[in-house]
């Protein structure tokens, strides 16, 4: 049985291949900040080749659709795409007591483990970002993951607490949705970026590239 929400611009699906794929099939139909999300994926991506993997009904999988005004942002500005998701998450994991840190560019980390994602696909069109579909894995529930799996975590890990993906993913969305109004003034972004900053941090080079060689590692042995 497929989870309800609480929004109407949010949509549940018991399986997909993956929330970006669906978001974008679906894209004329589906309202700026509609909300795609499945109990499982069974082709989830992540950033560049790799996968998400995900176990099903235990994690949030999903994808948000920004449908953007006229000239609302420069090309140049598509990273506040990223100050506002990366932010986004951090506010919601910290409303629930952790210290997140956002991994340049696309990954939340709490302490040395990952426990978010994001994949963002950007449409551009004559200078100016139109749209953008935005894809979340956040491990919620997950106890277990594949031993091959570099660094992985989840929420539930943490805090020792089960999260109702529809609630939490509610939760989410507000806090979302408030955030999202910061992108429509200079002062605004300027505070997402702010925000982002303190947050941020990139690894050492010696352990990026171990990591990245234990991601690879996973990927080969699927």
């Amino acid at each position: 049985m497929e989870p309800q929400s609480a929004f109407s611009l949010i949509e549940w699906h018991e399986i997909l291949d993956s929330t970006n794929n669906e978001a974008k099939r679906e894209f004329p139909r589906l309202d700026n900040l509609s909300i795609v999300a499945a109990l499982e994926q069974t082709a989830g991506r992540g950033r560049g080749t790799h996968t998400w993997v995900s176990k099903p009904g235990e994690n949030l999988t999903f994808s948000i659709i920004l449908k953007l005004p006229a000239a609302f942002l420069a090309a140049g500005e598509a990273v506040r795409i990223m100050h506002l998701c990366s932010v986004s998450l951090c506010k919601f994991l910290e409303k629930e007591g952790v210290e997140p840190r956002i991994k340049w560019p696309n990954d939340i980390w709490v302490e040395d483990s990952k426990i978010a994602g994001i994949l963002i696909e950007n449409t551009f069109s004559e200078g100016y970002l139109v749209s953008s579909v935005i894809g979340v894995g956040l491990n919620l529930n997950q106890k277990e993951f594949d031993p091959l799996l570099p660094n992985p975590s989840s929420l539930g890990l943490i805090t020792s607490k089960y999260y109702e993906l529809s609630a939490t993913l509610d939760d989410f969305y507000k806090i979302f949705c408030r955030l999202y109004s910061e992108l429509g003034s200079e002062s605004g972004r300027a505070r997402l970026e702010l925000e982002f900053s303190k947050r941020m941090f990139v690894l050492e080079k010696p352990v990026q590239d171990r990591l990245g060689k234990a991601i690879e590692d996973f990927e080969a042995a699927k």
